[in-house]
């Protein structure tokens, strides 16, 4: 079994845990957007939040869905779709032993691409950006993922 120095010391690993690390704090930014949005068009899911607004029937009227807070909250959930699965395949993948350039060339364009799939969903550019950052970032997780099975795969 691998020791914990030995993947520390792994420039592929090195690399995941950067790009990982990259992705999971874009996808938490996405919640502080989200209060953001749900502030500024006082769109609330919960009755205790909107207290500071009023009391009783006052209030009611602020628990409500609006479309650009549903537009971020599809954002987050598209996120954790696509992220979620690339750390887990992207850890195998970089426990696999491929190439450093490989791998990060696979790291770093599955960045760029949920990067851009939030630009394009918060802006809102238009299509097909957001569907082609989409795809790009899911080929490249499914390419780590053919990676794993065509190395590792254990029958």
């Amino acid at each position: 079994m691998a020791k914990l120095t030995q993947l520390i010391d792994n420039e592929v690993f090195q690399a995941y845990a950067t790009y990982a690390t990259i992705v999971l704090v874009k996808m938490m930014l996405m919640s502080p957007i989200t209060a953001y949005f749900r502030i500024t068009r006082k769109a609330f899911a919960n009755p205790e939040d909107t207290a500071s607004l009023g009391k009783g029937d006052s209030a009611k009227k602020y628990l409500r869905t609006d479309p650009d807070v549903e537009r971020v909250r599809r954002g987050h959930l598209n996120d954790l779709e696509n992220i979620v699965p690339f750390l887990g395949i992207g850890l195998l993948y970089a426990l696999s032993g491929p190439d450093l350039f490989t791998a990060l060339l696979h790291f770093r364009i599955f960045a760029g691409a949920r990067i851009a799939h939030s630009f394009a969903y918060l802006i809102p550019l238009p299509q097909p950006s957001r569907g082609l950052s989409w795809a790009i970032g899911y080929v490249v997780t499914m390419s780590m993922a053919y990676k794993v099975m065509k190395t590792a795969l254990y029958l």
